[in-house]
């Protein structure tokens, strides 16, 4: 069933969630609790791994911590890539997702369950396919509820991202009290909790889809299906090997997944400019999506040091005393989604208000890019204020800058990846998209190995400067992009 033909539904049946299509409020929940498990269990994740056994950890050095976070993180937006094709070539959106959420159930109990590094390389592998499959095919079936000339489709983007938020401000508040008064392993527990509620709403509501297309948009031939088998079976060994012979440790991971990235966004452009499904326009659109990528991907390694570096400066670095009682480190990373919350809505109403008239999307991408670079030369007011010496409301302050940076670029990125899409790879745009997080998420966790708690202000103002130059680069060349995108803004 088309795009149209879902809008026409709402408006024949009145059913509308927050004057959006009522299958928006499915998708809106399962997405919220995907993101409670993800953001709860990564909010401790990091303190597991370099914390000393003595307390619960499994005291691995910090530098290779920040690696397998980063590598971590990246292989879930990589994993996008895995679940769209999925999606598009064998299941199709709506049942791919469902499988997925199974998935990171799965992986969420291992975590929990299995003792040592073993444990964490099972449950990470697990829940970053799952998680990864998840986001490609919640994001691509929130686009599918909406017309090609809806204008209601980048506020609707922006409230979903307001339900996602939910979930990532409660997931650290729950995971981190809980991890602070029973330890790590119950932690990893509540995350598997929360993605089983989910599953339960999804399935639950799943009627309420029956717009959304449940078939594979480019079916894979039965001939075709035993060679990719034999590709996904050697690529299980090769990353076997590479373990097994110390090729692939966990100092280097990151950095593997950056280069593995980088390949498969560079495939992924080559197909879809090569492709005789794609049109003259479609085709133009993907090379003004090429420039918006790499900003987009700048933009994330530094957004999501939320994970490495201001995880590690919430710990070592911030004044957590709040009177007489310490909070858990694992708060922090709460601070953002409040923000988020709040003022999600408010960009959503203003970009309905504007219509037409509100920034176009490289001008949203370069504010965004710079406020996120604004937000690392924040830190530099701080530098030299000692162990635990920097203030919360300092901290409070960065997050509201990231927060802005975010909302100029995730909702907007999503939408625009939906907008640009060809037809022929409509899921697969929206990977393409993810890839980019994924980029973002892996250099994120190779650029903190570079940060010294106890020297900050060349890193800050490095990353920081790099950062704000991308944001007015991006503007000076909006107008090529613009042109480029054909009628898309």
């Amino acid at each position: 069933m088309g795009n149209s033909s879902v809008s026409e539904q709402d408006q024949a049946s009145g059913s509308t969630f927050l004057g959006q299509p009522a299958a928006l409020a499915n998708l809106f929940g399962v997405e919220m609790w995907e993101r409670f498990s993800f953001y709860g269990m990564t909010a401790i994740l990091i303190y597991y791994l370099y914390y000393p056994v003595t307390d619960g950890g499994l005291g691995i050095s910090q530098a290779a911590a920040t690696s397998i976070v980063g590598a971590y993180g990246g292989t879930v937006y990589f994993s996008t890539i895995i679940g769209a094709w999925v999606a598009d070539r064998l299941l199709g959106s709506e049942r791919t997702l469902f499988y997925s959420a199974v998935l990171v159930i799965i992986g969420h109990v291992a975590l929990a369950t299995l003792p040592g590094l073993p444990g964490v390389g099972v449950g990470l592998v697990l829940v970053a396919l799952g998680s990864g499959a998840v986001k490609a095919n919640a994001t691509s079936m929130v686009g599918e509820l909406y017309g090609a000339g809806d204008n209601r489709r980048d506020a609707g983007y922006s409230i979903y991202y307001m339900g996602l938020n939910l979930g990532v401000l409660v997931g650290p508040l729950l995971t981190g009290l809980v991890n602070d008064i029973a330890g790590f392993r119950i932690g990893f527990a509540l995350a598997a909790l929360g993605m089983s509620v989910g599953l339960t709403q999804y399935v639950l509501y799943r009627g309420r889809l029956s717009g959304v297309s449940a078939e594979a948009a480019n079916p894979l031939p039965r001939s075709d299906r035993l060679r990719y088998s034999a590709i996904a079976l050697g690529v299980v060994v090769v990353v076997v090997a590479a373990s097994v012979t110390h090729l692939l440790t966990a100092d280097n991971l990151s950095g593997v997944v950056i280069v593995v990235t980088v390949l498969a966004a560079f495939g992924y452009f080559t197909i879809f400019l090569s492709s005789r499904k794609v049109t003259a326009v479609e085709r133009s659109r993907i090379v003004a999506f090429i420039p918006l990528f790499i900003v987009s991907a700048v933009f994330w390694s530094l957004f999501q040091q939320q994970f490495t570096v201001l995880a590690i400066y919430a710990d070592q670095r911030l004044d957590r005393n709040v009177f007489g009682w310490e909070f858990p480190a694992a708060w922090v990373r709460s601070i953002t989604p409040v923000f988020l919350i709040i003022f999600a809505g408010l960009f959503a109403a203003m970009w309905t208000r504007l219509g037409p008239r509100q920034p176009t999307a490289p001008i949203k991408f370069a504010a965004g890019t710079a406020f996120t670079g604004l937000a690392f030369w924040a830190f530099l007011m701080f530098a030299g204020s000692g162990p635990n010496g920097a203030p919360l409301l300092g901290v409070v302050f960065i997050c509201l800058l990231l927060t802005f940076g975010e909302l100029l670029i995730a909702p907007v990125g999503l939408s625009l990846a939906s907008k640009l899409a060809p037809a022929a790879f409509h899921t697969q745009t929206v990977a393409l998209y993810y890839l980019s997080i994924a980029l973002g998420t892996a250099a994120a966790g190779t650029l903190a190995q570079y940060y010294d708690v106890d020297n900050e202000v060349p890193y800050f103002a490095t990353v920081g400067s790099f950062s704000v130059g991308v944001g007015v680069i991006t503007a000076l060349i909006s107008p090529w992009i613009i042109r480029r995108m054909r009628g898309v803004r």
